[in-house]
């Protein structure tokens, strides 16, 4: 008897388990299989491409992207970028959007990469001027002028301006792009990104003066105008101010000559007093 509830008890267990592990592995299998889910076309670009770069069927080509995972500005046809440049580098399987594109019928190389309103300028350089070579495309630098200041008063020899701040270098020589590892490159010329009145200043300046690059952090915006420095600011020995007028333009204004106080006399004529004034003409 005991042996007969033993069995009876034994087939139950096994007919439990068995229920139970087809249910685990009928949840396993649904658990497994993904619907596939909905898909749109994606232009990317098929191989690195550096700056300028025009673009068509041989450097761009589609991928399947997921179509819940929209890409603001983004492509699906190649035939809709070809013949556009890039205004910034792309990686390769990069996605090419429409803010990354120069505008149509702009062309290709750096002139592509101009922003509407703005100029490319050259300057020659040497490696003084160009920083050791660290001026690079994409850098931040503050223009720089010395020249022999103008006017008659101002007697002062060579002055040193700031005249351009925060600009940024589109070129060294015919480089468009930094050195990956970050090398200097030494160049006889650099392209500037400056607004028209700055491109006429710079020409000047860079014709009529010696100019010299200061290079600046990237994410240094702030503007400083710092003052106009004069020759005798420098070699003037110290202690000793220089007596030099300083013309306007920067940051220091010039210093009116200072004028002596009047002679007052008193005048007595009869019970009436007055005073009167007189120039003082001695020479201080």
């Amino acid at each position: 008897m005991n042996t007969n509830r033993l069995l009876i008890g034994l087939v139950i267990a096994l007919v439990i388990a068995f229920l139970l592990s087809s249910f685990v592995y009928k949840q396993f299998q649904k658990a497994s299989v993904v619907a596939p889910s909905s898909t749109q076309s994606l232009v990317v670009a098929a191989v690195p491409l550096p700056l300028g770069t025009r673009l068509d069927a041989s450097n761009t080509r589609i991928i399947q992207w997921p179509a819940n995972q929209k890409v603001a500005g983004m492509f699906s046809r190649t035939e809709d970028v070809a013949n556009r440049a890039i205004v910034t580098p792309l990686a390769e399987n990069e996605a090419v959007i429409e803010g990354k594109l120069a505008p149509k019928e702009s062309g290709a190389g750096l002139s592509a990469t101009i922003p509407e309103g703005m100029r490319g300028v050259s300057v020659a350089v040497n490696e003084v001027v160009g920083v050791a070579g660290f001026v690079t495309p994409g850098t931040m630098v503050d223009v720089l002028v010395t020249g022999r200041q103008m006017g008659k008063e101002n007697t002062g020899g060579d002055i040193t301006r700031t005249i351009l701040e925060n600009i940024r270098v589109l070129a060294a020589g015919q480089k468009v792009e930094q050195d990956r590892e970050g090398k200097p490159q030494t160049v006889a010329v650099i392209t500037l990104l400056v607004t028209p009145d700055e491109a006429s200043k710079l020409t000047l300046a860079a014709t009529d003066g010696r100019i010299q690059l200061a290079l600046r952090n990237t994410v240094d915006t702030k503007k400083n105008d710092p003052p106009t420095i004069l020759q005798a600011d420098v070699f003037t020995p110290t202690g000793q101010k220089p007596q030099v007028k300083r013309s306007g333009g920067g940051g220091k204004k010039s210093t009116a000559p200072v004028v002596p106080p009047p002679y007052v006399i008193e005048v007595i004529t009869g019970n009436k007093r007055e005073n009167k004034s007189f120039p003082n003409t001695k020479d201080h």
